[in-house]
């Protein structure tokens, strides 16, 4: 693929790619020190605040393939815009609501927000910036936005609800997600025309959609159903039947949403298995460690979410680490050093935890794997763009997306459920009991971290012009 001049301020556009990745980042973390007085004030039970979180998880994780085929046909512009509207919209109605019902509703929609927004924003800047140093350059800014949200919404999210109330979280994304909208049309260059012949694929979207959601809310709530339980086997099999017709629907289709023929390359295949890693190594500290501060050492929500500022600003090293070091090294030593990197942090971090009197005790596991998490991250979505053709990064964008959700959704799962195992409790303190089931889990993180080494160890470079065609349907 050839890149002519940018007729468009490039600046400006990544800095409203980067906005859209601080805000999905923020909004996953700023809601939860504001659980507890929404759950005062609105009267909501255990389960609903629950699913105050996971509504936006389960939104996300299912409607990110729509999203991707949207960039692709729609526009990624329209796309963006749209995303950043809904976003913005789902913000003000759940800031103002005044039942649980209505508030789950709106995190749902923000989902669907997210959703349209990542794949856009990641497609974008896999066809607007040369693939090298001004792509790789581009992805670590946008990667340093999503660290900076993950810290920022904990911290924010602490100050806001103890100074203005729980609104506070939902309405402040109001105007910054508003300012994205309008801004776009001028800063993002204009879609091209709207290819003729294409569509949504209606049933593959459909089918998708619900099968993906539902399994991400399976593995949700599974934990607490019980695996075993009758509704979530029921639901498993009811994901797995709606995956199924999906496969057979695209296979059938003239137009289908995703091409497997995509599948065909090495690098979207590592990618989507890296993504899933990731978020069920690094993507899962954040659970852990923040319980363990608050029941640990009796913090503070907002003393948890400042403990987490010195790991994001070793993470953002980490990002600069792997832009350097992509200048020279391929993007398969980059993610193995990365990932080994997590493996050893999250290792020593458990091997603290018994004796970790005090945070500093485990600060030197943390800014390990933070570092590991800097690298892995930006590294990651470059080899998930790689050989992909510009008419269909908004797919491979959501393809590997998705994998990262479901492999958050996943590897939490499994990690509580080891971390519950044999516990009379499930809370996180500091009994001899609950902290040796906490580092059970961590154990478990630090062997998904070395199983992404392996997946970037069996990474290769695609050969030239290995690139799928854009006409080239799937072939069983």
């Amino acid at each position: 693929m050839t890149h002519s001049a940018p007729a468009f301020p490039p600046r400006l556009a990544l800095t409203l790619l980067a906005m859209a990745q601080l805000i999905i980042a923020l909004d996953a973390t700023i809601i939860f020190v504001a659980l507890h007085e929404m759950g005062v004030q609105l009267g909501i039970n255990a389960q609903q605040l629950q699913w105050i979180v996971s509504a936006y998880t389960v939104a996300f994780g299912g409607c990110l393939l729509l999203g991707g085929r949207a960039a692709d046909l729609i526009g990624r512009r329209r796309v963006y815009r749209s995303g950043m509207a809904l976003f913005a919209l789902a913000s003000l109605v759940g800031g103002l609501s005044s039942s649980g019902g209505v508030l789950i509703a709106a995190r749902a929609v923000q989902g669907i927000g997210a959703a349209l927004l990542f794949p856009a924003t990641l497609s974008l800047i896999s066809t607007l910036y040369a693939e090298g140093a001004a792509r790789n350059r581009a992805l670590a800014i946008w990667s340093m936005a999503s660290a900076g949200g993950l810290a920022l919404g904990t911290l924010l999210g602490g100050v806001l609800t103890q100074s203005f109330g729980w609104s506070s979280v939902l309405l402040v994304i109001v105007p910054f997600a508003s300012a994205c909208a309008l801004l776009a049309g001028w800063w993002l260059p204009r879609d091209a025309a709207k290819l003729r012949g294409r569509s949504f694929d209606l049933a593959g979207c459909l089918t998708v959609t619900l099968g993906g959601s539902l399994l991400v809310t399976t593995l949700v709530q599974a934990p607490e159903w019980g695996w075993a339980a009758p509704r979530t086997l029921g639901c498993l099999l009811a994901s797995a039947a709606l995956l199924a017709a999906f496969v057979a629907i695209e296979q059938r289709s003239r137009d289908p949403l995703m091409q497997f023929s995509l599948l065909r390359l090495r690098s979207l295949r590592a990618a989507m298995l890296l993504t899933m890693v990731f978020m069920s190594s690094f993507g899962v500290q954040y659970y852990f460690l923040a319980l363990y501060f608050q029941d640990g050492y009796g913090w503070s929500a907002l003393q948890a979410g400042l403990a987490f500022l010195p790991p994001t600003l070793v993470c953002t090293f980490g990002i600069r680490i792997s832009e350097r070091m992509l200048r020279r090294r391929s993007p398969r030593q980059v993610l193995a050093l990365g990932m080994a990197a997590g493996a050893i942090g999250i290792g020593a971090v458990a091997v603290a935890l018994p004796y970790g009197a005090t945070y500093w005790a485990l600060l030197p596991g943390i800014v390990v794997l933070s570092i590991g998490q800097g690298m892995t991250w930006t590294a990651m979505w470059i080899v998930a763009g790689q050989g992909v053709p510009a008419t269909q990064q908004g797919v491979a964008s959501g393809m590997a997306a998705t994998a990262q959700q479901i492999g958050g959704a996943l590897g939490l799962a499994l990690l509580v459920m080891l971390a519950n195992a044999n516990r009379s409790t499930s809370a996180v303190g500091t009994s001899p009991e609950a902290l040796q089931g906490l580092v059970h889990a961590q154990y478990g993180a630090a062997l998904f971290a070395l199983l992404g080494v392996a997946v970037a160890l069996w990474l290769r470079p695609e050969k030239t012009g290995a690139a799928v065609p854009v006409t080239e349907l799937a072939a069983r």
